[in-house]
């Protein structure tokens, strides 16, 4: 049996229908696609219309998943899930989330076009939710396949008082059907995602595409400097207690504590509650968010930080406090997935390229559940994403679709 193809100009094809997925935005002039919003359904009805056209078995389960599947001949398969996000952060890019969907599309629509069977089932998973936005509830799409949808969830609001729940009865959902959208352990095969890099590396290397090795851990804290308030005018600056001057050198430290290979930190808000332009300030409160793909190298600056922090707050006379908002362990990607990532990328030219992911991917949510794996795509415009400049070419876009096509048919259930 000859194996299944893609056109040669499969990668335009997907350009173009992610400009037809971009069409439908809460905010004219941008894209804006946020969970269960009247853009956000209509974005799910199309992808369930193009599956439906693809040949897929479709539906939309109680949190707005479009699911489609194809199903192997042999008896008991195992299933294997290919999936991403088509939810948006505000003012987005076309493809983050939505290329992985798209690439994962035209692959199982050669499939069913060339009847060619799987050993396995096949699952193309578009999740509702990601990016949080709506509800500063991120991942409702993947957690609840994943089986660890927490009920407390559906009373979160959004900026108006809706509630999760609200939005999910108001789009014809119903939330008591949450449990029984779970995938068991045992009926999994394998969890794939195809991705924007969101990132340089492989712009800067000249590939097309990469193998992500591991999606980094992070920790992320609220923390809040005291100091005293004084005139700006009348206290000298050696008796001073100023919070914003201690934040500001920790910022500088966490940037020069995270440039070693692997690590990141971030200072990702600051505020200075009260502030007047002649008044030392007496308050701080900023965010930090530290990531690794490894725990240990992650957890060693988290505790130089803190020691950092004792040390600036007796010199400068401030206390601080911090309060830790999120503990995400690293996720290590499949070894026999990402194998077969690179045996398709060598029969398709490419050179093998491993490298972290700094973002957190829908694939972290199946990490425990089953083997897990991701291809990251090249990003243009030096890597940007999250931003209307997000870019990518056809040609690496049909080269993603035609590397994932070659894993589906290779893999070993």
């Amino acid at each position: 049996m000859t194996p299944p193809s893609l056109p040669p100009d499969c990668g335009k094809r997907i350009l173009a229908l992610a400009d037809q997925l971009a069409a439908f935005t809460e905010t004219p002039g941008e894209l804006t696609c946020t969970y269960l919003s009247p853009a956000h359904r209509r974005v799910a009805a199309e992808i369930m219309a193009l599956m439906k056209d693809a040949g897929l078995t479709t539906e939309i389960d109680a949190v707005g998943n479009v699911v489609g599947r194809y199903k192997s001949p042999a008896a008991g398969g195992k299933i294997l899930i290919v999936g991403s996000h088509y939810d948006t952060v505000r003012n987005a890019g076309k493809y983050d989330g939505r290329l992985g969907i798209l690439t994962g599309l035209l692959a199982a629509e050669a499939l069913v076009r060339q009847r060619h069977p799987l050993p396995y089932d096949l699952e193309l998973i578009a999740f509702s939710e990601e990016e949080g936005v709506r509800f500063s509830s991120p991942y409702i799409g993947s957690l609840t396949v994943a089986g660890c949808f927490d009920p407390a969830t559906l009373e979160r609001q959004d900026a108006n008082g809706s509630s999760v729940a609200d939005a999910i009865r108001g789009a014809g959902f119903d939330p008591g059907a949450i449990p029984r959208i779970a995938r068991a352990k045992e009926q999994l095969l394998g969890y794939l995602e195809v991705h924007i890099e969101q990132g340089p590396v492989l712009l800067n290397e000249g590939l097309p595409a990469g193998i992500v090795s591991s999606i980094a851990g992070n920790v992320r804290f609220a923390v809040t400097v005291e100091g005293e308030a004084g005139h700006a005018g009348t206290v000298p600056m050696g008796a001073r207690h100023d919070a914003l001057a201690a934040a500001a050198e920790i910022v500088l430290f966490v940037e020069r504590r995270c440039t070693q290979p692997g690590l990141v930190g971030t200072v990702g808000r600051l505020d200075v509650p009260n502030s007047a332009i002649n008044v030392i300030p007496r308050r701080c409160e900023f965010t930090l968010d530290v990531r690794s793909g490894d725990d240990a190298v992650r957890d060693a600056a988290v505790a130089d930080i803190a020691a950092e922090m004792e040390r600036i707050a007796k010199r400068r006379g401030v206390s601080i406090k911090t309060k830790e908002l999120l503990r995400a362990p690293a996720v290590p990607c499949s070894p026999r997935l990402q194998d077969t990532l690179a045996a398709a990328c060598t029969r398709a030219e490419i050179t093998p390229r491993y490298l972290p992911s700094g973002a957190g991917h829908d694939a972290v949510m199946f990490d425990g559940l089953t083997e897990v794996a991701m291809l990251f795509v090249r990003c243009g415009n030096g890597g940007v994403s999250h931003s209307p400049r997000e870019t990518i070419t056809a040609d690496d876009a049909g080269i993603a679709a035609r590397v994932l096509l070659d894993v589906l048919l290779n893999l070993k259930p």
